[in-house]
């Protein structure tokens, strides 16, 4: 691989572990952490790139709308699939410790869920599309092997979540998660890869956040 490349894994670690201390060991309520994370995942990297010119602005934001209507199937489908598969099979995991840990943790509440909601769904999606998929994907690509790109930017991506999720589910269902994780950043890379530009997965996994999110309001309204 070139430097570029080793220089490209550097910034995705560094950045995950700078999100895993915030997450793990500060702990500030959603919208500091939020701000933390856009600094982090947006504005290091841009300044970065202003010096090493490494994220491929073009191909990360290259748009044209006859594109979109796959990945917006694509879309209604994740979200019908993730609400269906929880109406089906959530009893049989437990839950409970969600909410206590949205709430205790990052200041998540009935009152509020429905703005965060929102801001995961769109903004928050998008910030973690632009530093996994047009960071340690398409950029990555650019500057080594293909299959590297898609390794690395779907485990990084998983272990990204292990920070925010460790303690909300029991070790079986946490673990399913992380493999469901790997195989939805294995999605979002092939959809990055497929049309060219970082919105088609920007609008899956937004749909992807959206059905969390619903499912999010179930267990809050049943507590």
């Amino acid at each position: 691989m070139s430097r570029k490349a080793w220089f490209i894994i550097t910034i995705i670690l560094m950045g995950s572990g700078m999100m895993a201390i915030v997450d793990m060991v500060i702990s500030p309520n959603y919208w500091i952490k939020s701000i933390l994370k856009l600094s982090i995942f947006i504005g290091i990297p841009l300044l970065l790139n202003l010096r090493f010119n490494y994220i491929p602005f073009k191909k990360v934001f290259f748009f044209q709308r006859h594109q979109l209507r796959i990945p917006m199937l694509l879309a209604v489908g994740v979200y019908v699939v993730i609400v269906t598969t929880y109406l089906f099979i959530g009893e049989l995991f437990d839950f409970s410790n969600v909410t206590r840990a949205l709430e205790t943790d990052v200041g998540v509440t009935k009152a509020n869920f429905i703005f965060v909601a929102i801001y995961i769904s769109l903004i928050n999606a998008l910030v973690e599309e632009f530093f996994f998929r047009g960071i340690a994907f398409i950029s990555l690509k650019n500057e080594s092997q293909r299959h590297i790109a898609y390794s690395f930017s779907s485990i990084a991506f998983s272990l990204y979540h292990v920070g925010i999720m460790y303690n909300w589910f029991e070790v079986s269902f946490f673990l399913l998660l992380m493999f469901a994780l790997i195989c939805a950043g294995l999605l979002f890379n092939w959809l990055n890869d497929h049309f060219n530009s970082l919105y088609p997965s920007w609008l899956v996994h937004a749909c992807a956040n959206l059905a969390i999110n619903t499912i999010g309001l179930l267990l809050f309204s049943s507590t």
